[in-house]
């Protein structure tokens, strides 16, 4: 294991490398066609990957993003966005093909459901897949779904194995899934690669259909993963290890909307282990973890759309103790 990074203060050479022993967020960049209040529609910057690597970047945790991403003026927002918010985006592929959207439709308890529209779009394109030298790898969403794009992040995840630890959010988007039976036998194969595999209690049954949350949990478990996360909004976060099994309660908390609610967590779950070293470390040390990730997701839902919180933002409490 290397030396622990600290979670020093927001890099000032965000165009830069991210630093050795950070996280390398790997996956899409897109814009969600959000409904409003008075009906109408706003574009809001999005796409899980890209939310995480933001919340990462307020969260003072070095970071980069590879992702491909379009050189129309909404490819110049995010890549601006992901600037202001301190990711590294030096390996970003910029393309000619247009940005993908996803309409966000929000119903009435906050909770958003998505329809993409993805041929031809940047979402399509395979960004740059180079496996970094250290620190952790993380990918999900869409990253898994289309062939081209799928099949090489399994590549990439496939050399990094054993080299770095890898953090897998399935993060299902079945109206975009072309055919589940080939996407879920990936999903599979690309969890006995990752380290840590987190997954909601939506992904479980789409993946595991009838089959008792508890149950499906162990069997991602079983495919080699160390730990496995599942989330169930407010019923808690259970996690899956070696040292057992238990759930992290989630306080009740006022929601706007619950975009960017996951890769939020998966931000703040990060940062806490960043601040630890780059491997995954033991139960205590995973509670932590898992307590800053529902730190972080608990201000987002407060917010329409995905606008994580800066670090200044969460109790004290969630960074003090023993990081070990």
């Amino acid at each position: 294991m290397s030396a622990p990074v600290p979670l020093g203060p927001p890099r000032s050479d965000a165009a830069s490398p991210a630093a050795p022993g950070a996280v390398t967020v790997v996956g899409e960049a897109l814009v969600d066609l959000v409904s409003t209040p008075d009906g109408g529609l706003a574009a809001v910057l999005g796409g899980a990957p890209f939310n995480t690597a933001r919340a990462l970047g307020r969260l003072d945790v070095p970071v980069g993003l590879r992702a491909a991403i379009s050189e129309d003026r909404f490819g110049g927002r995010l890549l601006d966005t992901l600037v202001a918010d301190g990711v590294a985006t030096d390996r970003v592929r910029r393309c000619a093909e247009p940005t993908t959207l996803a309409l966000a439709e929000v119903d009435a308890d906050g909770s958003a459901d998505y329809r993409f529209y993805v041929e031809g779009t940047s979402c399509t394109v395979v960004p740059d897949l180079t496996v970094p030298p250290a620190g952790w790898l993380f990918t999900g969403g869409l990253a898994l779904v289309f062939d081209s794009v799928a099949e090489a992040v399994e590549g990439m995840l496939g050399v990094a194995a054993g080299r770095l630890p890898i953090m897998v959010d399935v993060n299902c988007r079945p109206r975009v899934v072309p055919a589940r039976e080939p996407f879920v036998e990936r999903v599979l194969r690309v969890v006995a690669l990752a380290d840590v595999v987190k997954v909601s209690d939506e992904d479980l049954g789409y993946i595991f259909p009838d089959v008792p949350t508890a149950d499906a949990v162990g069997r991602l478990h079983a495919l080699g993963a160390s730990v496995v996360i599942a989330t169930a909004g407010a019923a808690g976060v259970t996690v899956h290890c070696a040292s057992g099994v238990w759930t992290e309660p989630v306080p009740s908390v006022a929601v706007v909307d619950t975009i960017g609610a996951g890769d939020t967590f998966d931000a703040g779950f990060l940062a806490r282990l960043v601040a630890v070293g780059d491997g995954v470390p033991d139960r205590d040390g995973l509670s932590a973890a898992v307590r800053a990730g529902v730190a972080a997701a608990a201000v987002v839902v407060g917010r329409r759309g995905a606008d994580p919180p800066r670090r200044g933002e969460l109790d004290p409490a969630v960074w003090a103790g023993p990081l070990g």
